[in-house]
């Protein structure tokens, strides 16, 4: 009786399955996860690898020393290389914008007039209508009050742009409605003695004028060519409760624009480039229009032409070769949004804009896996074998859950990558791989939400939302209410939060419910449900999906609640049988390469 142990490398976690062989077959003992050290397939793995080994032992009350061999998989490196290329961009010319949102401006209305300093309120004459500029240090009372004694002067007041968060203060003590907006951290900069204007709606509305461009056209009188230009300005202000516009002389405000670029897909039998300002669609078309794909370069001085560059670095020096070595295997692409600091913005403004995310990959040579395997047998003092086709083992371990047959189809959904293989009943195995997974989708959550916060944004891809609506008790998102015995934590009372295994986490946004679950579910469709598609479309026979018999979810993304669901509704015009893997009856979507490492081992070693 032989005692092995299958163990997978994959991106983000290692696994390992330990079995013992004898003429019935393998007899599996039990298994272990661990998080992979290092980049897959390198010997920065080795720690992962004997950390799982162990710990599988241990669990089956085995002894290392009771090992025959301990089976690898072909984790030959796998980079993906991530890059957010905006397509549009907000570039403020002539004029100088506030549209910061914040939580509570004070008055309404529209207020026109001249930029004016609050301590030059005093002098100003009373033929021409102001804009009041109160920066840091001046009490909300003075404030007021040196607003209303320019007022009886006959001064026109018509609106106020304040450095603190003393909107509503200030409102409140004035005879006449102005609009007030407040917590303007750069309120130094404001340029004075300049046309400007001040909107705030009413709670639970938005701003009219100022998000429209002929709105801004009409206060300023601006020609054709300047309504034009001041397009980006009003685009930007679309969904405030409150902004600032303020007209400035040409050539106050600069901006040196790194164009996305130009992407060349490199095929066996053709050459083609495409512009990332064309969209995710048009790049998709010219990637299949290559297909197979052999490399890809990017235009020099470009965001496109920095991401892959950066790509070949890390693998070349992963895998010790030059980077003129290292090709590129795939790539998917993605339209999105991203928040892009408004230039002219004077508080700390962001206007979503356009954008292409694309995910590239290269793989290497097995060289570096023969160097992992000869530090594992110093490690372990074991012989280590590397095993056959990361996606073959796969398979072979899919075929365990209850209710397979060939001809079947394995999804492997990772971190960085997307494996899929088919087996027919003869028992031909084709495999893909390919760009782009789940944390492409992280990525497009924290960006579109703009959150800046990676772990926030993971928490919210793999866990279900809900809206505290009192001290008691949640709304979820599938319009059903929680209630609590204990009060909720402070922190989360009317916010959103997502519930996360670890207790409740308030989402800091003002989106609401309905916009982050959009957006987390339209995340993982465009990376997971179009990735699963043209990963069965090329390893099906002909590319007919209802050559397909079954299709079998793996991979960690196959625990999320959702992703599944959205890939069997994906597929289900063609027939295909699809849901999570159970491999060997027990192991839900985990252990299949590790599984499948066993089974194929004792398959040889019976023959």
């Amino acid at each position: 009786m032989a005692l092995v142990v299958g163990v997978d490398i994959g991106n983000s976690t290692t696994e390992a399955c330990l079995a013992e062989l004898g003429p019935d077959g393998p007899r599996y003992l039990g298994g272990a996860l661990a998080a992979t050290s290092g980049v897959k397939g390198t010997t920065d793995n080795v720690p992962g690898v004997v950390k799982v080994v162990q710990e599988a032992l241990s669990r089956a009350g085995r002894r290392k020393d009771e090992l025959t061999a301990v089976l690898v998989n072909e984790a030959t490196p796998v980079i993906s290389g991530l890059a957010m290329e905006t397509i549009t961009e907000t570039i403020i010319t002539e004029s100088t914008m506030i549209g910061h949102n914040p939580d509570t401006p004070g008055g309404a209305g529209l207020g026109v007039g001249t930029t004016v300093a609050f301590h030059d309120l005093a002098s100003c004459a009373t033929d021409e209508p102001v804009i009041c500029v109160i920066g840091a240090g001046v009490d909300f009372e003075d404030a007021a009050a040196g607003i209303n004694a320019a007022a009886e002067r006959g001064v026109e007041v018509t609106g106020a742009i304040v450095h603190a968060d003393d909107a509503n203060l200030i409102a409140n003590r004035l005879h006449t409605v102005i609009p007030i907006v407040d917590e303007v951290t750069l309120v130094e900069k404001v340029p004075l003695g300049m046309p400007a204007a001040v909107e705030v709606a009413e709670p639970g509305r938005t701003i009219r004028t100022l998000s429209n461009s002929y709105g801004i056209a009409t206060l300023f009188d601006l020609d054709p060519d300047q309504t034009r230009m001041i397009s980006h300005v009003a685009r930007a202000l679309v969904g405030n409760r409150s902004a600032v516009v303020v007209r400035t002389p040409h050539g106050d405000i600069e901006d040196r624009r790194i164009p996305a670029g130009t992407l060349t897909l490199i095929g066996e039998h053709a050459r083609l480039s495409v512009g990332m300002d064309a969209g995710a669609d048009e790049i998709m078309r010219t990637v299949r229009r290559v297909r197979p794909l052999t490399d890809a370069t990017g235009e020099a001085g470009t965001h496109v032409g920095g991401m892959l560059a950066t790509v070949r670095d890390t693998m070349s020096e992963l895998a010790a070769t030059s980077s003129g070595e290292v090709q590129i295997q795939d790539v998917l692409a993605v339209d999105t949004f991203v928040p892009q600091r408004v230039t002219g913005a004077l508080a700390g403004e962001f206007a979503l804009e356009n954008a292409v995310a694309l995910a590239a990959m290269v793989r290497t040579s097995r060289g570096p896996m023969e160097a992992l395997a000869a530090q594992l047998r110093t490690a372990l003092d074991v012989d280590v074998l590397v095993g056959g086709v990361e996606a073959d083992m796969a398979v072979l371990g899919a075929l365990t859950t209850p209710g397979t047959d060939r001809p079947v189809a394995i999804l492997d959904l990772g971190g960085g990558s997307t494996d899929a293989a088919l087996a027919t009943e003869d028992g031909v195995v084709r495999s893909v791989h390919l760009a782009g997974a789940g944390d492409l989708v992280t990525k497009l959550i924290d960006s579109e939400l703009g959150l800046e916060n990676r772990d926030l944004a993971e928490d919210i891809k793999k866990f279900p939302l809900a809206k505290a609506e009192s001290f008691f008790h949640v709304r979820m998102e599938d319009g059903t209410a929680r209630f609590f015995t204990e009060p909720l934590p402070p922190e989360t009372f009317a916010r959103v939060v997502v519930l996360g295994d670890a207790g409740m986490r308030p989402v800091p946004t003002r989106h609401s419910l309905d916009k982050i679950r959009q957006v987390r579910r339209s995340a993982k469709h465009k990376v997971f449900v179009v990735n699963a598609l043209r990963a069965l479309e090329q390893v099906a026979p002909g590319g007919n999906l209802r050559q397909i018999g079954f299709v079998v979810v793996l991979g960690g993304s196959a625990l999320d609640f959702e992703i599944p669901e959205l890939i069997a509704e994906a597929v289900a015009d063609a027939g295909i049988v699809c849901g999570t893997g159970n491999v060997r009856g027990t192991e839900g979507p985990r252990n299949a390469v590790a599984t499948g490492l066993v089974a194929d081992h004792a398959r040889r070693s019976a023959r």
